[in-house]
């Protein structure tokens, strides 16, 4: 009785907390605040799927900044064909999930700290690739040789708040169908112990396979969402490293394996991301500086300090 009445509370609030999130734009909320929050969904989106392959699966994949580039590139030649933007977004996570299932064949013959590095080495490749290739031709623009995306001109602020805002809480809601399911049983046993994990009968290949398809599905509608946004992509930040930095400080700043983690490291670091504005030349070390520091002192991260720290108190 005890443990059901804070259950139905915390459900009861994060209900309410939702529809009001959702009904932001119709109480003429200030418009600063949309971008705050279209920042945190994409962020939480993205933090989520890293989290279920780094913190669930064991899987340090370095390469989503592929799944958010090769979205971002699938809306520019829908919208240059004419098509609506929203089958680029659709498109872009259907061409990111297909990506990984073709890169999973050389990358899951890697393990440990040689799959990172596998995988470190994907959107570097594609980086490449399209610096010299140009997929729907016409003259590139700016001084990153990059697109811009046609056919938004019409698009507010709130409907891509809304886009924001609704796949972070697809990303939220799948976490906590996966984490319920077989498929995160069958990970919680793999991060304990791949060796263990097989001996009793869990299919760890397909397991890991799944969860990696699912993250590059979910990651690439989010950076087609962000890229909609933008209204601009060019290969150098698409598949920058900065992507890479956003998801594993939302993750290990909030609790890596932790559910609630990346809810927490996602809207830290969109603070990071407006206060560390006028130090950008030096952002990405200050990110790198804070990830470590930590690592050091939190290791568990926000959450899992907290976690700690109500089991110390129920202790004494």
């Amino acid at each position: 009785m005890n443990n059901t009445f804070p259950a139905l509370w915390a459900r009861l609030i994060t209900v309410v907390v939702i529809i009001l999130l959702a009904a932001l734009p119709l109480l003429g909320a200030p418009r600063a605040w949309f971008l705050y929050l279209f920042l945190f969904f994409t962020y939480l989106a993205m933090a989520n799927m890293w989290n279920l392959l780094a913190g669930y699966s064991g899987l340090i994949s370095l390469c989503q900044p592929a799944f958010i580039g090769l979205a971002g590139y699938t809306v520019v030649i829908v919208t240059w064909s004419g098509l609506p933007f929203y089958l680029g977004i659709i498109g872009g996570g259907i061409v990111s999930m297909a990506f990984a299932l073709l890169i999973s064949i050389p990358v899951f013959r890697l393990r440990g700290i040689y799959f990172a590095i596998g995988t470190l080495v994907v959107p570097e490749a594609l980086r490449i690739v399209f610096l010299l290739w140009k997929p729907v031709g016409g003259a590139l623009q700016g001084a990153g040789a990059g697109y811009r995306l046609k056919g938004l001109a019409e698009l507010s602020m709130t409907e891509t708040y809304w886009m924001a805002f609704f796949i972070g809480m697809i990303s939220f809601f799948l976490m906590r169908l996966i984490l319920r399911s077989r498929l995160g049983l069958g990970l919680a046993t793999i991060r304990d112990s791949d060796s263990t994990a097989a001996s009793i009968g869990v299919d760890v290949f397909r397991m890991k396979l799944y969860s990696f398809v699912i993250g590059s599905l979910v990651t690439g509608m989010a950076g087609g969402i962000f890229y909609v946004y933008q209204g601009y992509i060019e290969p150098t930040s698409a598949f920058g490293i900065r992507w890479t930095m956003i998801l594993m400080l939302s993750c290990v700043i909030g609790g890596l394996g932790i559910e609630t983690g990346p809810l927490i490291g996602a809207a830290v670091v969109v603070f990071l991301h407006f206060y560390l504005a006028k130090y950008t030349g030096i952002n990405l070390l200050i990110q790198g500086i804070l990830l470590v520091i930590v690592m050091l002192l939190a290791p568990h991260g926000i959450m899992g300090s907290v976690r700690g720290l109500r089991g110390y108190r129920v202790r004494h």
